[in-house]
Parts: structure tokens; sequence; C-alpha cells
């Protein structure tokens, strides 16, 4: 699943592609993408004679600001948005086609189709599902080592389990747990509620420094990633651990290890990220 600095990159490369244009009309191919409103035909309705005017990101939600509405789109496993051209040949993992006043076609591709589309009035998108319970996004100055601390402390649940949970900081999935656990050295098993102050500062630092870096790279090129031009990005290049099972350390030199944590595959190193 596409993670903060996917999303961020995606956000980036769509705003240039697709900001000022006019949605002539949608063809919905998959309805079970569109979760508000309830009909597909209302979502098509509503959107036609839309124009882009700006997107953000919260999370890992693209947020599309229209005149009247703001459209809130998750990516889940492999959702991909692309521009074309009318005439370009589609296929059948093309769900939503957005076809826009200047011949031009903003296209959601998604193999698996676990993709989600919300229609909101401007505003009430932060107040209701799927954001509204969503934490403080990394570079958020509530974001603090002390608020860090404060949600860690109400778990004992393991540390990588807690800091996959959106409501606690948004953005954070498998890859970059993973990388900011073996940077701060906390064996990902650790009990959350455990971490001393000085680990959680360290934790806190680590978690900025590493999405900040993923976010300039273009973020991870995993699976089947790639930005809305079609680019991949480079920060696998960069990973310590994710993806490295049986290979050495790049700190010790120890391999390595690959085990499974609240049901997620987790790749830490024995040596560096000594289990207390």
């Amino acid at each position: 699943m596409p993670e903060l600095p996917e999303v961020e990159t995606v956000r980036r490369t769509l705003t240039g592609l697709v900001k000022g244009k006019t949605i002539e009309s949608a063809d919905i191919r998959w309805p079970n993408i569109i979760k508000k409103p309830a009909e597909p035909e209302e979502f098509a309705r509503q959107i036609a004679g839309e124009t882009i005017r700006s997107i953000g990101r919260r999370g890992k939600f693209l947020l599309f600001h229209l005149d009247h509405y703001v459209m809130v789109s998750h990516l889940r496993m492999e959702g991909k948005y692309g521009l074309h051209q009318a005439d370009e040949p589609d296929d059948k993992h093309v769900h939503v086609v957005f076809h826009m006043t200047d011949g031009t076609q903003l296209r959601y591709r998604d193999v698996r189709k676990f993709g989600t589309m919300h229609l909101f009035a401007p505003g009430e998108e932060q107040n209701a599902l799927p954001l509204s319970q969503l934490g403080p996004e990394p570079d958020d100055e509530a974001f603090t080592a002390a608020y860090l601390k404060e949600r860690l402390a109400k778990t004992n649940r393991a540390v990588k389990t807690a800091l996959l949970d959106q409501k606690a900081v948004v953005g954070l999935g498998n890859i970059y747990v993973d990388e900011a656990l073996f940077r701060a050295r906390i064996h990902p098993e650790t009990k959350a509620n455990s971490l001393s102050d000085g680990q959680i500062k360290t934790l806190h630092t680590e978690i900025k420094d590493t999405l900040q870096e993923a976010i300039d790279a273009g973020g991870s090129t995993v699976r089947s990633y790639i930005n809305s031009q079609g680019e991949i990005g480079m920060f696998q290049l960069k990973h310590y651990v994710y993806g490295k099972k049986d290979e050495p350390c790049k700190t010790c030199g120890t391999m390595i290890s690959k085990i499974v944590v609240g049901g997620r595959g987790t790749h830490f190193c024995a040596r560096c990220q000594k289990k207390s």
C-alpha cells in the first residue's frame, strides 16, 4: 500500500497534470469504489462541470478540491491515477474515467478494486469518515515527542503495531515503520508503553526524518507503485531493513531478519535492535 511519501509524490505530480482542468463527465465502471454519495449515478452527476482547483493530502488520502466539492480518494493497495488522451487504449482494470473538457481523461486504475472515493461539501470532509479519526500529520506542530509519548503510553501493544495505527499519527505503513524503528534502534516487538523518554525522542526524530527523506526521493518503488507520470521512486535504494531479509545489515553486517508483528511482515536487525 502506498504510504505518506508515495501519496505525497502522487499529489505533487498529479497537481501538475490536472490542476485547472474541468470534468465534463465521469464514467463509473466499478460502482463499489464510490462510497459517497451512495449512488454512483449521483456521484457522476455532482462532479460533472467541476474544475480541479487543487489537490491536497491527508495521511494516505488524496483530496481533490473542486468548485463545490472535495473528493477524498484512497488508493489502497494498487490504485493509480493517470492522465491520458481519449484515443489511448485502456484495460479492464480502469474502473473510473473522468472525461475532461479538453479531451483528456483522468483514469483511475486499480487491479484489486480496493480504492475508495467520497464526495463532500467543502469542510465536511474533515468531520466525517474516513478522515475524522485520523491523527496528526508527522510534520504538524501537534506531532511532538510529548504527544508521541502520551499516545504510546496508553497501549502495551508492540511499538510496530502502535505506530501503524492511523489514529496515532497518519501516513506510516509497513515500510516506514520498519525503517524508523531501525534508525531509532528499537526492536519492533518492544511494548509501546515501555519505551524510555530518550527512545521516544529519538523515534520521533527518525519518523519525521525518514518520511521527509522518502518524500524527497519520490517514495519507495515496491511492488507496483509508480507516481502519476509513470515514474518510480528511489527511496528503496536507501532502505536499511525493509525488503532486506537475509541481507547483511548496512550498519553491523548481521543478516536482516523478518518476523510477523501484528499480522504484518516486519524487518529488523537483531543486533542493532536488541529486544529488551
